[in-house]
């Protein structure tokens, strides 16, 4: 299995969110109880599926089954822009039966097609371990990933004000504004 970089980021992503999910502050596993109440907030949650899909691909967990491994091994290799439509690739995807009312509400938005492809990525290598040289390739793609971060910034610090660099700031507001809305919607102080 080849993970491009953009699989790569989402999945270290999703199993940050399962695992800051799984247990609360006396160290109990709650994964099932957090997970349902993630369910029942699916309509608040779908506003953010374009930005934080981990985030959202969490109401899915364990709901899918996968009938072809090759076709997920192709999907999790490619980037962003290449990825295979929903319709392509939902035939080899079983839906359990508590989970189908969900992707139907989530295949009723605008970007639900979308999210379901990257759903059933990150659900796909949640249970797929990593071998050892997938390890390897994904520490090299880490280095070379902070190597382009680093030539980027330097970049930007040259010319202090690129319209990329707007953009990115303008993307990076909005997911943190997302995130403040939720944390605060779950009862925690907003952060200023």
């Amino acid at each position: 299995m080849n993970i491009s970089p953009f699989f790569h980021n989402l999945r270290s992503a999703y199993q940050a969110e399962l695992d800051d999910l799984r247990s609360d502050s006396e160290g109990h596993d709650v994964l099932k109880k957090r997970l349902a109440e993630k369910r029942r907030e699916l309509g608040f949650l779908v506003q953010m599926m374009e930005l934080s899909p981990e985030m959202v691909a969490v109401v899915l967990h364990q709901a899918l089954r996968f009938a072809s491994p090759a076709a997920m091994d192709h999907l999790v290799a490619q980037d962003a822009d290449d990825l295979p439509d929903w319709d392509s690739i939902s035939g080899t995807v079983d839906v359990a039966p508590w989970a189908q009312e969900t992707v139907q509400t989530i295949l009723k938005e605008p970007m639900g097609e979308w999210f379901m492809t990257i759903a059933s990525a990150l659900e796909y290598m949640q249970h797929k371990p990593l071998s050892a040289s997938e390890r390897a390739q994904l520490e090299d793609q880490d280095e070379d990933g902070a190597e382009d971060h680093d030539a980027r910034r330097e970049e930007r610090h040259d010319d202090n004000h690129t319209e990329d660099h707007d953009e990115e700031e303008a993307d990076a507001q909005a997911r943190e504004d997302a995130g403040n809305d939720w944390l605060a919607e779950q009862g925690f102080d907003r952060k200023e």
